[in-house]
């Protein structure tokens, strides 16, 4: 076998042309899938992200009256006692160390004023500890600084503007509360926030949840509850699992406890991408074997005559096979390694630096982080070239036979 190896790389050699274009070939179709799987894998978890850390978190709980009116922002649809389902959720034994937050949450439409200016707005609450990595708000603050204490509010850029407040202000609420009364309170202006998103830097604000839940009088309730999970992929298990502990509370029946992908369209067209993005890979593959095939049969053409005289001499078809095949494989280990390193070497460097695209996003009516990042797995990157090499060793096999079935006279003679 050893010298069946050493012929098949001295053939590689032999014609170094034909073995960099082969190389090219397999290390560009190999270097575009471990790209492209990178790349949509980091645009899949991003996509998730945006919509998660917004809405519905990986696992959602609200009322049945809150999702029943949700598009109304209801603030007398509560969750009675968040504290509660918080510490059953952090109880339960199979999520241990897979829950990364659990954030409550309130919305609600509002009236801003300073002075003779006034404009309808909407709040966005939470608990400031974990929004600054869950919404996300902080690093968009482009003066002052992001929200640390109770009466405090942080606000965006176009909304500061159109209000003429600036930071170190007092902004004046007014809005309905769960009573149903009009409620009047002050916060004070300690950051303005730059997302890029119209409807945000327009019209939004925020405030911490403890004053939220004091100023609309919830009586210490939330609208909603995120729990957000390690991986996004054990959203049904998770939500299983939490709907049976929030059962057995006081006013447990009352809540809807949903996955993020049962919420909304979204989902759908993320489980839609990543079909489009596997007939993509199916695509670049299927590109890379018909070259690496066609290379193969030019190999078996342009040898007729040596094929001929191997087996003149007694060699076998099956060893003329094997040595064809072994051609391939070596020319698919060499150009797969080859794509695999590049490949994982560009999904380490946009993990790093991401691919902004905010110029995209600025019509888009909720918060999203606009810097997409590659996953750089070198599982992947290996998994990228056993694919390669499997490819390129298989798409040898007809045209190696071809060669290992010719008659040696005819073979011979056809070159001579």
């Amino acid at each position: 076998m050893k010298w069946l190896l050493e012929m098949a790389f001295r053939n590689i050699r032999r014609n170094r042309r034909r073995t960099a274009l082969a190389l090219s070939s397999i290390a560009l179709s190999v270097m575009l899938m471990t790209f492209m799987g990178g790349f949509v894998d980091g645009v899949l978890k991003n996509m998730v992200k945006n919509l998660t850390k917004n809405e519905s978190g990986h696992v959602r709980i609200v009322s049945k009256g809150f999702e029943e009116r949700e598009r109304f922002m209801p603030v007398d649809e509560l969750i009675t006692d968040p504290e509660a389902v918080a510490d059953a959720i952090r109880a339960i034994p199979e999520l241990r160390g897979k829950v990364t937050a659990v954030a409550e949450r309130i919305l609600f439409g509002t009236l801003l004023s300073n002075g003779p200016n006034t404009k309808v707005a909407f709040g966005i609450s939470g608990d400031p500890a974990v929004e600054a990595d869950l919404l996300r708000l902080a690093p968009s603050v482009v003066r002052g600084r992001y929200i640390a204490g109770p009466g405090e509010a942080i606000l965006g850029e176009k909304l500061a503007a159109d209000l003429g407040l600036a930071v170190g202000d007092s902004l004046r609420v007014v809005a309905t509360g769960a009573d149903y009364g009009l409620h009047l309170k002050r916060f004070a202006v300690v950051g303005v926030f730059r997302t890029g998103l119209n409807q945000l830097d327009g019209g939004a604000f925020q405030i911490p949840v403890a004053d939220a839940k004091d100023f609309l009088r919830t009586e210490g309730g939330v609208q909603r509850m995120l729990v957000m999970l390690r991986d996004y992929r054990d959203a049904g298990i998770a939500a299983a699992l939490i709907a049976a502990a929030v059962s057995v509370l006081p006013g447990g029946g009352d809540l809807v406890v949903r996955p993020w992908t049962d919420i909304g369209e979204y989902p759908r067209l993320i489980g839609v991408m990543e079909t489009i993005y596997g007939w993509i890979f199916v695509v670049i593959a299927f590109l890379g074997a018909f070259i690496v095939s066609n290379i193969m049969m030019m190999v078996v053409l342009e040898r007729r005559k040596e094929i001929g005289i191997l087996k003149a001499l007694g060699l076998r078809r099956r060893w003329i096979l094997a040595l064809f095949v072994s051609e391939g494989a070596a020319l698919g280990a060499l150009g797969s390694a080859a794509g695999a390193l590049v490949g994982h070497g560009l999904c380490v460097w946009f993990s790093i630096h991401g691919i902004d695209f905010s110029s995209a996003f600025g019509s888009i009516n909720f918060p999203v982080d606009p810097v997409y990042y590659t996953s750089a797995d070198p599982l992947s990157a290996l998994k990228m070239f056993a694919i390669g090499l499997a490819v390129a060793t298989v798409v040898s096999i007809p045209p190696s036979r071809r060669g290992a079935t010719m008659n040696a006279v005819d073979a011979i003679k056809s070159v001579a």
